[in-house]
């Protein structure tokens, strides 16, 4: 890459910091909660907004009945190409759809304030910024072919909207279409690591079935509640063994467990006759998924035949395979590391999270997928999924010129 192109690349983005910021702000202040799932607004609004920047917007509406079933109400991905040349095809993916902002809230969840250089509200850094962060970097690349750089390849713009349910309607249903099939991803992420593994994710239902009878003549019954307390029982043992087996890759963690509902019964003098409860099962990239869910079964089973006349019902409602290190994630790195140079104040390094994301899906299809967008070293500082999530604008900015400097190397600028 030629001094030229890094300069021009540098006055683009000098020359847009405040259009950047206004852009995002504009996106934060269009609520895409999901649940309930209905971003068909949003994503009009992020559509008009890519427009009005010059850039052509492909609107691929998922099938309503594909929407239903994934528990959503609609759901509009965008795309957007930008060819400069022949191979490769880097996708730069971003989710639009965003956790309720719940209570708490100093400032409008809905509102993009900015104080003391941080723009609050409800999706800013989880991932709203890097719709801003990757469609300004791609400007920026546009505009310094303008002043004569040479590139080969494509960008794709890949904004979706179900990560909070799974992924599987965005680039899930991306991928399956083969409405993109690119070489490279690079997933939202923070701008001061680059994330190469994450943990998968298990959300299992089960459904304790027992026989109801009157309080006065419990044993006439089967008490599902208190086959229900035994499973909880042996659940929270197995918690707490999953906490001494941690991962070897750095910033994983342990596998996790977490009852996160539970609900059943009658009335006050009814014996419960069926009780339900949802189960998140955290794990990590060196455990087996099937193999997690298998052992997690077998457990609840166990646990509620334990006593006469119960029976139990389980069903799947996500599995999310971890993300595990793959070839050719190496190109990716050396290029955001070395574009990093003398932007981040500190070397940005590789790390495991414990989370999961969308990048899984890119991943799991052969794609070198690596996460790194705008955004602090850890999704707490950010307020990710709490009240008061924030951004500080000076990360939107480094993490753009990363990326617009990243991508301009991977496309292989040459001279005119």
């Amino acid at each position: 890459m030629t001094a030229d192109v890094k300069a021009s690349i540098a006055a683009f983005l000098d020359a847009h910091r405040e259009a950047e910021t206004r852009f995002l702000a504009e996106l934060v202040k269009v609520p895409s909660d999901n649940p309930p799932g209905d971003c068909r607004a949003h994503a009009e609004r992020a559509a008009k907004l890519l427009e009005e920047l010059g850039l052509e917007v492909e609107r691929h509406v998922v099938p309503q009945g594909r929407v239903v079933e994934g528990g959503m109400i609609s759901v509009t991905n965008l795309v957007v190409r930008e060819r400069f040349g022949d191979d490769p095809v880097i996708a730069l993916n971003a989710h639009g759809d965003v956790v309720p902002p719940g209570l708490g809230w100093t400032a409008d969840p809905y509102g993009a304030e900015i104080r003391d250089g941080f723009m609050y509200g409800r999706g800013v850094a989880v991932s709203k910024s890097d719709f801003a962060t990757y469609t300004y970097a791609l400007l920026a690349l546009r505009e310094a072919e303008r002043q004569g750089a040479g590139f080969s390849g494509t960008v794709e713009l890949h904004f979706t909207y179900d990560e909070e349910i799974g992924g599987l309607l965005g680039p899930g249903w991306l991928l399956e279409q083969g409405i993109s099939k690119p070489d490279y991803a690079l997933s939202a992420g923070f701008s001061y690591d680059i994330v190469t593994a994450h943990n998968g994710c298990l959300h299992l239902e089960a459904e304790i079935v027992g026989k109801s009878a009157h309080a006065a003549m419990p044993e006439s019954g089967a008490d599902a509640l208190e086959a229900a307390a035994r499973v909880l029982t042996a659940l929270y043992a197995l918690r707490r063994d999953l906490r001494g087996k941690v991962s070897p890759l750095p910033g994983i963690g342990a596998p996790g467990l977490t009852v996160g509902l539970i609900s059943g019964g009658i009335n006050t003098n009814v014996v419960p006759d069926k009780v339900t409860m949802r189960i998140d099962r955290r794990i990590t990239p060196d455990e087996d998924a099937a193999q997690a869910e298998a052992d997690l079964r077998a457990l609840i089973e166990r646990e509620a035949a334990s006593l006469p006349g119960i029976s139990c019902n389980l069903r799947r409602i996500l599995l999310a395979a971890p993300f595990v290190p793959m070839p050719g994630q190496e190109r990716l790195v050396a290029a955001i590391q070395k574009a990093a140079e003398g932007i981040m104040a500190e070397p940005v390094g590789t790390k495991g999270v414990p989370i999961y994301t969308d990048a899984r899906l890119y991943s799991a299809v052969g794609i070198p997928t690596v996460l790194y967008g705008a955004g602090p070293r850890t999704i707490l500082e950010a307020n990710g999924h709490r009240a008061d999530e924030k951004l500080n604008l000076d990360d939107l900015d480094k993490a753009t010129r990363i990326v617009a400097l990243a991508l301009a190397d991977l496309l292989s600028v040459k001279d005119a």
